[in-house]
Formats: structure tokens, sequence, C-alpha cells
């Protein structure tokens, strides 16, 4: 699909009417060089009439294009906002283990770079639909002046629209290129942002980024992106040219061949002279175009790829989680990731249950499949065999979503909130400063209308804040993913010792990863992962 297209089927009846302000302004640019060539061939009509006749052109050229920019305008601001509104729903509603294919490098350069590049574009065609119109009305004028010169001069447009076709094929080309490079810089400037204190810390790392990986990329993207915009330049003057050949052929050779009015003659070059500057507009935003319609197509792959796999239908239905439940299994629950050269790491096949009021210990080494472990109970990962039953109810595509909202999870790599977003308490602000106290970051953090004062804090009192989230969305399974990690050895002894047992006291179900072999005698159960397998649950 091209950028018109989604115009179109946007709202046709808006393209419509932008198209037939448009004419009208085509018609009015032309009514005003056949006045100004009336005029200028002593035309028997009075000089007064000529004049508001005119006027009357020039108001009607200022209200039609008016109308059209505006009306294209507000259409390709309507697309660019379903564009962004859409693709996030998709992004919010597509499984994990494919946004995580995607990868967030290639996600970020569709959602802003790709709807950018639209958006521009959409407002160049507002201007390209009011010159479009404008030379189509100004050939129409050239033929009602004489045939056989219109044909003539035809011909050679013709000519060089097939050759301007043939030399901007190899511009599109090389801009393809060069997005393709710019998914590749993203990631680097993922890793520029993401890994900034361990470049610094490693001046060979450092300088190897940069050269071999930043600057080789930038500068593959720079050739591709100038290759294509060179040929595209050299193409626009090509353009340009082609309709001055025409006219110095009517003008300098067709008068030595055949008879041909002085009129005919000065409309043919006060026309061709006022199309030079709509045509030049036109050729200069064809790159613009052809980039969008690059960009088009990489949100449109995005999106599909995303809208294969989605399996969340109504984001705005609110979902309430379970007040009472008695147990959780998974059975012959498999997952495999598949890595280059046939390297895969299978977990599975897993059996657990897990009740209410329990303390469970998931423990093993690097690389044993805990977190992989975590997303599958949480309903993050979709088991690729076996299944999940919430109090004997298997859990599928339809019981997903409400399933997922049994848990509050504090993740490794958790992301933290300054809005305290879908939680609907009265006492939200007085209950937030309770747990604050709880968690000894009343001195650091303020809550005011459900909006944290500061997330700038260490690692550690960040898990807190995280860990207050939890607590505030109070449902009946928590999980924490190495949350104690970041902990000074007194909060860490707090965690284990009070927090831990405090849930359980209060019916939840308390699902921890951790490393700390110290505090292992505190849990309920312990589960041992090696290597993707269940070495013991006891």
């Amino acid at each position: 699909m091209n950028l018109l297209q989604l115009l179109l089927r946007t709202s046709w009846v808006s393209v419509t009417s932008a198209i037939i302000a448009a004419l009208i302004s085509g018609v009015s640019s032309t009514g005003l060089i056949a006045l100004i060539n009336l005029s200028l061939n002593n035309s028997k009509l009075p000089i007064t009439s000529l004049a508001w006749a005119f006027a009357a052109c020039c108001l009607l050229l200022l209200i039609s294009t008016a109308a059209s920019l505006i009306a294209i305008a507000y259409l390709s601001q309507q697309v660019i906002f379903k564009l962004w509104i859409d693709l996030n729903r998709r992004i919010l509603a597509s499984p994990l283990r494919r946004i995580e294919e995607i990868g967030s490098p290639r996600l970020l350069a569709t959602l802003t770079e790709d709807i950018e590049a639209i958006s521009q574009a959409a407002i160049a065609i507002s201007n390209i639909s009011v010159n479009v119109a404008a030379i189509v009305a100004c050939l129409i004028y050239l033929c009602w002046l004489s045939i056989p010169v219109f044909l003539s001069m035809l011909a050679c447009l013709l000519l060089g629209i097939f050759s301007y076709q043939l030399i901007a094929t190899s511009g599109n080309n090389a801009l393809k290129l060069a997005r393709e490079q710019q998914d590749k810089l993203f990631h680097h400037f993922q890793t520029t942002t993401q890994g900034i204190k361990e470049l610094k810390l490693h001046q060979q790392r450092r300088e190897e980024f940069f050269l071999k990986d930043l600057q080789t990329t930038a500068t593959s993207f720079k050739k591709y992106r100038f290759h294509g915009m060179t040929i595209f330049a050299i193409a626009g003057s090509w353009g340009l040219v082609l309709f001055f050949i025409p006219l110095g052929f009517i003008v300098f050779g067709l008068p030595q061949i055949t008879t041909i009015s002085t009129s005919v003659l000065s409309g043919y070059a006060l026309t061709i002279l006022f199309i030079i500057l709509p045509l030049r507009n036109i050729l200069d935003s064809l790159p613009q175009l052809i980039t969008a319609n690059i960009s088009l197509a990489k949100v449109e792959s995005l999106g599909l790829s995303l809208a294969a796999e989605t399996n969340q239908p109504n984001l705005n239905s609110p979902i309430q989680p379970s007040v009472s439940w008695k147990r959780l299994e998974l059975i012959g629950v498999t997952h495999a990731y598949r890595g280059e050269k046939d390297n895969t790491f299978i977990l599975g096949a897993i059996n657990l249950n897990f009740y209410p009021g329990e303390i469970v210990f998931i423990v093993g080494g690097n690389g044993s499949g805990k977190s992989t472990l975590v997303k599958l109970i949480t309903g993050l990962y979709i088991p690729e065999t076996g299944e999940i039953k919430f109090d004997n109810v298997a859990i599928t595509e339809h019981q997903r979503e409400w399933y997922r909202q049994q848990f509050s999870v504090v993740f490794s790599d958790f992301y933290l909130f300054e809005n305290l977003l879908g939680l609907d308490s009265i006492n939200l602000d007085t209950t937030t400063q309770e747990y604050l106290i709880k968690l000894q970051l009343d001195h650091k953090v303020e809550v005011k209308d459900g909006m944290l004062s500061t997330t700038a804090l260490s690692q550690g009192q960040r898990k807190r804040l995280a860990l207050l989230t939890a607590y505030l969305e109070n449902r009946p399974i928590y999980i924490f993913d190495e949350w104690a990690s970041d902990q000074d050895p007194v909060f860490k002894e707090i965690f284990y010792t009070q927090l831990l047992p405090e849930l359980r006291e209060k019916g939840k179900t308390v699902i921890v990863v951790s490393h700390d072999d110290r505090y292992f005698h505190l849990a309920d159960r312990v589960i041992k992962l090696d290597y993707g397998q269940v070495q013991h649950d006891n």
C-alpha cells in the first residue's frame, strides 16, 4: 500500500474534497495565465472586465488552494494518529516472545523515524495535489490553444517521464538500503545509551564499538542516503530541462516548419514557464514520497507481523483478579529458545503445583531457565506443549488475559512507572505513603495525586518502589525475580524474614527467584532447576 491508498482508506470523502478544491485551484491558475495572454495579445475585451476577472481568479485561487491544503493536512494528521495508536495497541496486544524477537531498536525506529517520515510526506501531498492540479489545468489550456503543438510537446513529456523513472529507480533502491541501515543505527544508539558506563570504563571496547559498529553503520547509511538523494537530484534536474526542450522547439523550431500564431506561441511560452514552479515543487517532494512509502512498508510489515499473533482482544475491558483460588498447575509445559546455528535451549517438560499461602523459592544456576519459567507461570510466554490450569480451568487464548491479572511481579529487568497507573483506590496517596514508610523510602520519595515525586534513586531503592507498586496491586500471587540482589544486608534481611512472611499470612502465594541460600530454610518449598529441568521440588 502506498501513502495515497492509505489516505483514501482513511477517508475517501476528504481526499475527494481536497482533489476537487485542488482542481479548482489549478483552473484558477490557468485562468490567470489565459487572462494575461489575452491582455498581452490586444484582446478586444475591455481592460476593466479583464481586471475584474483577474481579481476573481485570484480570490478563487486563494480560497481553493487553502481549502485543499487544509483538508489534506487534517487528513494526514488523522492518518498519523491512527498509525501511532494502532501500532502501539498491537505492540501491547502481541505475545512477549514476538516483541523480544522483533527487538526494541526496530520498534523504536518504526514508531519514531518511520511515522515521522510518513507525517512529513503526508503534508507534502497537500502541496503536490495543488501543484498537480495546476499542471493538469495548464496542459488542458495548452491543448485548447493548439492540439498539434500540444501533441508534439506531449511526446517529449512522455519520453521525459519514462527516462525519469529509469533514473529514479536506482535512487529508490538506495533509499531502501539506507532504511535498512537505520534499524542497525538504532541498535547502536541503544548500545550507546544503555552501555555508557561499560564503554567509558574500557577504552579499547569504546573505540572498537565507535569505529567498527557505530561509525561503519552510520557511514553506510550516509552513503546510501546520499546516493539516493543524488540520483533524485539528477532526475529532478532532468525533469525540469525536459520542459524547456519542448519550449525551445515550439519557439525556435516549430515556426520554421509551419505557421503558428503569435498568441499561441506566447500562450505556450507563458504557460510552460508558469508550470516550471509547480513541477519543481513536485520533483523536490518525490524523495519524501519515496521515503514515506518505504517507511509505510516497514510499518505495515511490523503491524501485520504483530497482528498475526495478537492475543489481547480488548485493552479497555477492566479485569479483576480472582478473590479466592485453590491451585495453579503446570502440566508438561515446555518452551524452547532457538538461537543461531541450531543452538536450542528447551525448558521442560515442567510439572509443578502452587497453592495459596505458601512461599516457594525457585533456584538454580545462571541459564537454568528460572526467568523463562516465571514468564511461563505468569502467562507472558505461551507453552509450546503442555498446559497451565488455574483451579482446574485450562488457560487458553480466551482466559490468558484474565489469568495474567492474578500476578504482581517485579522482574529482574523491571520498569518503574512514575504514575501509579491502574490503581483506583480512594485512599491511594495515604496507602502509598504507608508503604513508603514501611519500605524506608519516605525520606526520599513523596506521593501526590498518584504521582511519585522521583524515581531517580539507587537500583535497590528503585526495586523497593517496584515492590510498593506490587503491594498496591494486591493480587493473589506475588513473584520476585532476583529482587533482593540489589538490597543492602539490612533490608535484605527485612525482605526475607518480615515482608515475605507477611504476604503469606495474608493468604498470598509468594514465588521468589533467588540465589540467597542462607534464606532457603524460610521457604515452604524450594524448586531447583538445572538446564531447563526440575531437579527437585520439596
